[in-house]
């Protein structure tokens, strides 16, 4: 569980960062056909980000950079209330009045 703080998560989230939950691809079923849009991220790579087509709800993000792994936007979560980020990532582009968790690693990039 974590938070982006990278240029592409502050656009598509429309908020200073993203907050997800990161599986392996292997580990999920996806059900439907959710829109997708494409865009080349932070490391050159490009990063598949898909939504609701009906309401535009993300749902989830995936990269070339490392294809096993997705992480699951934290709007979808049914039970909000166990959701616990563990790490902060691309801290570096981050928002200056944002407030960053201290119990948490912050990370500048990627790890």
């Amino acid at each position: 569980m974590l938070n982006c703080h990278c240029e592409d998560c502050q656009y598509s989230s429309g908020a200073p960062f993203a907050s997800g939950i990161v599986v392996a691809v292997s580990a999920t079923d996806i059900v439907g056909a959710p829109k997708t849009h494409a865009v080349r991220g932070n490391t050159g790579g490009v990063t598949t980000r898909s939504f609701c087509a009906d309401c535009g709800t993300p749902l989830f993000t995936r990269g070339e950079a490392v294809p096993e792994f997705m992480s699951i936007r934290f709007p979808t979560l049914d039970d909000h209330s166990w959701f616990k980020p563990m790490v902060d990532i691309w801290t570096s582009r981050a928002q200056s009045w944002v407030c960053l968790n201290q119990e948490i690693p912050h990370v500048p990039e990627s790890p």
